[in-house]
């Protein structure tokens, strides 16, 4: 899979309301069939911070690539950057599974 975590740091006006800002492309890209997950994280230690932790499946690309190219990922590209500090980080990889794996040093026994 297609593994991304992305830091967005937000302006502060706009902080609160971010998960309603980014909401249809959410949305739009939970939708796409290549998709595993998409899902936001609001930072303790910074309000203004937002991480995306996202996956796509497919090793080939195919799934990444069908999101990059979607007209809700244009559209993002200019409706979410006015409301941003800065240009988002990113960390984006291949990994080999499609899911998350368990944490064996922090197993709950039952």
């Amino acid at each position: 899979m297609i593994f991304i975590t992305a830091k967005f740091r937000i302006k502060p006006e706009y902080a609160d309301r971010w998960p309603e800002i980014a909401a249809d492309f959410t949305q739009a890209t939970r939708s796409e069939p290549g998709c595993l997950w998409f899902e936001w994280s609001r930072s303790v230690a910074d309000p203004n911070e937002y991480v995306l932790v996202e996956a796509f499946r497919d090793a080939d690309a195919d799934a990444g690539a069908a999101h990059v190219g979607s007209e809700h990922f244009k559209t993002a590209q200019r409706t979410l950057p006015p409301h941003l500090a800065e240009t988002p980080r990113i960390v984006n990889t291949t990994v080999p599974q499609d899911d998350w794996s368990l944490l064996g040093e922090m197993a709950v026994s039952d």
